[in-house]
C-alpha cells in the first residue's frame, strides 16, 4: 500500500520552526542569536522562558514566538490570579510588537516522573490563570494558551499509531488539559517527539525486527527514523508509515480522540536528531533527519490526517553545554556557537 498523500492544494504549509535552548554558558549573546534566525529565514521560534534580551531583540521582526512558563513558575502562577497577570504584564504586553503564538505553561510535566511530578498539580490552575490573563488583555484571539508534554512519558502504547492511548496513571491530569484546550477554541497539544531516543533505547515505535531486514549496509531502523525510506515499514490498518515521524503523531492523535480530543491538533514543539555523543549521532544523520523532517512536513500531512500539515519546531538552535545525562544531550544545535551552520539547512525547502 503507498503512503498517504494530501490532495493538491489541500493544506496550508507551516513554516518550520526552532527551540532557543539556552542551557549553556558559551553561547552567542541573545541579540546575535535572534539576528542568525532572522538572516537563517526562519519564522518561528520557541523560548523556554521570557527571556527579555531575545524577547527584546526581537521586537518588529516578524518572527512568531512560542512563550513557556518555566515549570519553577508554575507555583506562583497557578495560586494568584494577580501573578499570572503580572506574568503576562511583564513578559507578553511590554512586549506588544513581538508576534506572540502560543504561551505554554510548563514543559514535559506528568505525575509520573519524579523530577517533573511536583509540578503536575499547578498546570492545569496556572493554563487557567494565564488564559484569564490574556483575556484580560484582549488577546485571546491572537494567543494561545497551552501546555506541552513529552510523547514517551504520556503514552502507554504508541505501537501500532491506531492504539495510542495515554497512561492511566496520567488520566487524571492529561484529561482536564484536553478539556481545557477543546474550550478554549481548540487550542492545540504541544507534544517533544524524539525519535532519536526511539532508535538508541530499541522502543517498539521503530520495530527491533526491522534490522534483520537489512541488506549490504542497509540500517532499516535508522533510515526509518531519518525519513530515508519510501516503502511502507508499518502497516497499520489501512495506513501506512514510510517513517517513524508520522507514526508518532499520529499515535498522539489516536490517543486524543480515546479522550475527547479528537478536534485538536498537534503541534510538535521539539524534535531534532544529536550530531555527536552516542549511537548513530553524527552531523551526517543530524543533517538528513532535520532537512528531510522540514521537507516532510511543509508538503505532508500523516496517513491519519492527510490533509492537515504539521507544525514543528526543531531541537535546538545551538548546542546547550550545561545539559544533565549522557554525551548526546550536549549536542542537538543546528549551528555552532560561532553561528556557522554545522551542515547545510533549508528552513523554508520545497
Amino acid at each position: 500500500m503507498q503512503p498517504s498523500k494530501p490532495p493538491v492544494g489541500a493544506a496550508v504549509s507551516q513554516p518550520v520552526g526552532i527551540c532557543y535552548g539556552t542551557f549553556a554558558d558559551d553561547q552567542p549573546i541573545a541579540q546575535e542569536a535572534i539576528s542568525l534566525v532572522q538572516s537563517s529565514g526562519i519564522r518561528r521560534l520557541r523560548l523556554y522562558g521570557p527571556d527579555h534580551n531575545a524577547l527584546q531583540s526581537l521586537r518588529n521582526t516578524g518572527v512568531e514566538v512560542v512563550l513557556g512558563v518555566p515549570n519553577d513558575q508554575l507555583q506562583s502562577v497557578a495560586t494568584s490570579q494577580d501573578n499570572a497577570i503580572q506574568w503576562v504584564q511583564n513578559n507578553v504586553k511590554n512586549y506588544q510588537d513581538v508576534k506572540f503564538r502560543y504561551i505554554v505553561v510548563g514543559n514535559g510535566i506528568t505525575p509520573i516522573d519524579e523530577q517533573t511530578s511536583k509540578f503536575a498539580p499547578c498546570v492545569l490552575q496556572a493554563m487557567q490563570n494565564i488564559q484569564n490573563a490574556i483575556s484580560a488583555c484582549g488577546l485571546q484571539n491572537k494567543i494561545r494558551v497551552t501546555t506541552a508534554v513529552d510523547q514517551s512519558e504520556i503514552l502507554s502504547q504508541s505501537y501500532p499509531p491506531s492504539k495510542g492511548q495515554f497512561r492511566p496513571e496520567v488520566k487524571q491530569f492529561i484529561d482536564p488539559i484536553i478539556h481545557f484546550l477543546v474550550n478554549n477554541n481548540n487550542a492545540p497539544l504541544l507534544v517533544n517527539l524524539h525519535p532519536y531516543f526511539s532508535y538508541v533505547h530499541n522502543k517498539v515505535d521503530i520495530p527491533p525486527e526491522l534490522e534483520a531486514c537489512g541488506k549490504g549496509g542497509q540500517h532499516p531502523r535508522l533510515e526509518y527514523a531519518t525519513f530515508q525510506r519510501s516503502d511502507v515499514i508499518v502497516q497499520d490498518g489501512p495506513l501506512g508509515y514510510t517513517n517513524v515521524f508520522d507514526a508518532m503523531v499520529d499515535s498522539v492523535h489516536s490517543a486524543l480522540e480515546n479522550a475527547g480530543g479528537s478536534s485538536l491538533d498537534v503541534v510538535v514543539s521539539e524534535i531534532g536528531w544529536p550530531t555527536a555523543g552516542g549511537d548513530a549521532a553524527t552531523i551526517e544523520n543530524a543533517s538528513i533527519h532535520n532537512n528531510k523532517l522540514i521537507n516532510h512536513v511543509l508538503n505532508n500531512g500523516t496517513p491519519k490526517r492527510p490533509q492537515k500539515l504539521i507544525e514543528t519546531y526543531i531541537f535546538n538552535l545551538f548546542d546547550e553545554n550545561k545539559r544533565f545525562g549522557e554525551e548526546f544531550e550536549r549536542h542537538w544545535g543546528v549551528f555552532c556557537n560561532n553561528k556557522q551552520a554545522k551542515y547545510k539547512i533549508n528552513f523554508e525547502s520545497n
